[in-house]
Parts: C-alpha cells; structure tokens; sequence
C-alpha cells in the first residue's frame, strides 16, 4: 500500500479546525499532520502519491451508529450480502464506519438480523461494521413509533442472553425503556457485558431516567422522537437528558424529526461532546429502483421523510451522514462541532479503538468534502475506496 499525501485542505481533526494543512498516510494509519509550509520544504518518496484538496474539508471518516439500511440494503433483509451491499453504498457517502440497526421484532428475526451481520463483519469491501446495535426489544409499546408494538417485550435476561450470543461479542449497545420492570437487571447485564444502553421508545417519567442513569443508562435514541416530552411537573425523558450533563444523545439533523432550532437550544444547553449525529436511515435511502420497504413494510417518500403505507406513521429519514452536517452548518452550528458529532463523538462513546480523530496513530478512515458539501475522497484503512481529487506529480 502506497503512502498518501493530500495537501492544500482544511483538517478538521475531529476536535479542532487546522487551515491550509496536509495530512500524511502510511500503512493504514495516520502518520502525520502538518502545514502547507512545511509541506513545500519537504521531500517525500516517488512512491509517495499526492493529491491536492484543493481547499477542501479533510475530516475524520463519518460513522453511522444507528442506521437500519440504505440504498436498498439493510439488517431487516436478514442477509448478510444485504450487509456487505450497505456497506459498499455508504462509502460513496462519505460514511467509513457504521452500526447495523436491528428493528424491535419478533425473537426469530432480530436473532437471523444479528447473525447476518455477525457474518457479513470482516468481509466489508466499503465502510466497516463496527458493532450491532438492537434498537430493542425492550422498549414501550406507548412510544412504539415504527416499530413492531406485538415485539415490544417485558424485560427477560434470558431473552437478553440470546440476543447477545447471537451477536458473538459484536453487539455493541440496546435502546431500552428505563421504566420497565426489573430494567435494572438488563441495565448490569449490560455493564458487565460492554454494552451501552440507550434511553429510548420510552414512556419514563423523571424519576425513571434518574434510576436508569444509576444504573448505567447514559445515552439516549433519536432525542426527542419516541420517548416522553418535557412537562413542567414531570420533565420525563426529554427533560432528564437535557438536565443532566453526563447524558449523551442521538440526533437526527433532517430538520423534520427535530426542528432546527430545538437543535440549537439542546446544543446551547448540552456539552457538544455528549451529541452524536446518526441519520436512523431506512433500507430505501437512495435507493434507485424498485418497491420501497422497511422491516417487511412498504413505506412511500414525502417531503424527505418515509412513512409506512399501512398507518401513514413516520417510518424513518431518508438522511445522510454528509447532508446531516451540511444541515447542521446551515442551521449555524460550526463545522468542526458537526463534524466532531458525526466521528469522534461515536468513536468515544462506543470506544472504537483509534478511530474518529486525524491524529498521527488513528486508523485512515478519512473523509474528504468541498465547501458545498460534495464528496471528493473515502479512504478507509488507508485504502483510497472513492476519489475525484487531482493527483499531482512529484520528484524525489
């Protein structure tokens, strides 16, 4: 694997902002970051290839944490060639790292979506799996939203194991609603397990959030959608993740799901560090052809939202990671902020070892896009996957 060189770009390292800079890659990982100056005094190898960013934003590659499908392709065709065929779609989107989301479902079937993906990891010829992430099935059929209310289950640790050993030690995190009874025990299964639960399809009053965080419930799905509002006597759900710092929390920055300005508000209020950008998108996201449907419904689009045919119920975003930043940037949020959302903040949260940061170490997961948001670079592992970047010639 050639070194790689890419100059005259913005880095947004994931944390910070570094103009005019470059960014060396060797044997898979990042080797170096330094200034344009010094990349004119310097003599790389003729083996070396160098592009030219030509001013555009170099950034940490972008993972997808809570995605059901896209293109097509997703967990709920119970395959894992539908896996690997997501995998592929995402990396023309700029995504190097994502979570395939399991719906609420019957046992049967989240188990057979488990192990698709079990077996689809290792085999990615685009963005990497990461993990497996069960949005249930223990959630409240009060805040159901898309999913299966007949699936929705009362806690049962066995049934918890079983979805676990499916996973074999890739099931990463479970949203859970706080209020149900004996949560607790799924709550230090999951500590013990290295799983992170999210608040969320949840019905929970205040003091249910509160004995939830005691327990290890830190973080939180698709914030404000599907779980209990703000109240002045009962903060619920909504309230106890804004009032508590030490919550994190998905959201989905369509400008549907949550009104630009609420974002605005929940990032006035909540460390940036605590936010995580997720798109939640369904199997017919930029998908090209055929019927549309989502965990074995069909759905129809409108307005940038997909809604099930059967109840007109919203089903789900039709986002992508690149458009729910340059939403973000639009809604006057700073680049470096979104971009630390879409990948340091999972890195962090998840512990994906050395991914979601352009610091020397880090796996290359890059991605490269221009001002207007378009997509000029993916790189993962080091690997050059999509490009429209000029390659310049050097000497030695």
């Amino acid at each position: 694997m050639s070194d790689i060189l890419i100059h005259n770009g913005t880095i947004l390292t994931g944390y910070t902002k570094l103009e005019s800079s470059c960014l060396l890659i060797s044997n898979g990982e990042i080797a170096d970051v330094f200034g344009e100056k010094r990349f004119r005094q310097k003599t790389f190898s003729p083996q070396t290839r160098i592009f030219n960013a030509d001013g555009a934003y170099i950034t940490p590659g972008l993972i997808d944490t809570h995605i059901h499908g896209f293109g097509g392709f997703g967990a709920d065709d119970l395959s894992p060639d539908s896996i690997l065929s997501m995998s592929e779609e995402l990396a023309d989107y700029g995504v190097t790292g994502f979570c395939p989301t399991v719906y609420t479902d019957e046992t049967d079937s989240m188990i057979a979506a488990t192990e698709a993906c079990v077996e689809a990891i290792g085999l990615e010829k685009g963005a990497k799996i990461l993990g497996i992430n069960l949005e249930g099935p223990f959630v409240s059929p009060k805040r159901i939203g898309a999913q299966k209310t007949s699936a929705a289950k009362e806690v049962d640790i066995k049934l918890m194991e079983k979805l676990i050993k499916a996973g074999s030690g890739h099931v990463i995190c479970m949203t859970v609603a706080p209020e149900l009874k004996n949560m607790r025990d799924i709550a230090l299964y999951a500590v013990k397990n290295g799983i992170t639960l999210l608040a969320g399809h949840t019905d929970a009053t205040y003091e249910n959030m509160v004995e939830g965080m005691q327990a290890g419930i830190l973080h939180s799905t698709h914030f404000f959608n599907a779980m209990s509002n703000l109240h002045h006597r009962n903060p619920g759900a909504v309230g106890a993740i804004m009032i508590h710092p030490e919550m994190a929390c998905e959201i989905i920055a369509d400008g549907h799901h949550v009104h630009p300005d609420i974002v605005k508000l929940l990032l006035r209020d909540k460390p940036v560090s605590k936010v995580v950008l997720v798109t939640d998108a369904l199997k017919p996201t930029m998908q090209k052809t055929g019927k549309y449907t989502a965990n074995k419904e069909e759905v129809y689009l409108r307005e940038g939202l997909f809604y099930k045919k059967s109840d007109n119920v919203i089903a789900g975003s039709t986002l992508t990671m690149l458009s729910g930043i340059k939403n973000l940037v639009t809604w006057g949020i700073h680049i470096e902020n979104a971009v630390q959302m879409a990948s340091s903040n999972p890195a962090r949260i998840y512990h994906f070892h050395n991914r979601g940061s352009l610091v020397p170490g880090s796996i290359a997961d890059i991605t490269i896009f221009n001002d207007k948001f378009e997509m000029q670079s993916t790189i993962i592992g080091g690997e050059l996957l999509r490009n429209s970047l000029i390659e310049e010639k050097h000497s030695s």
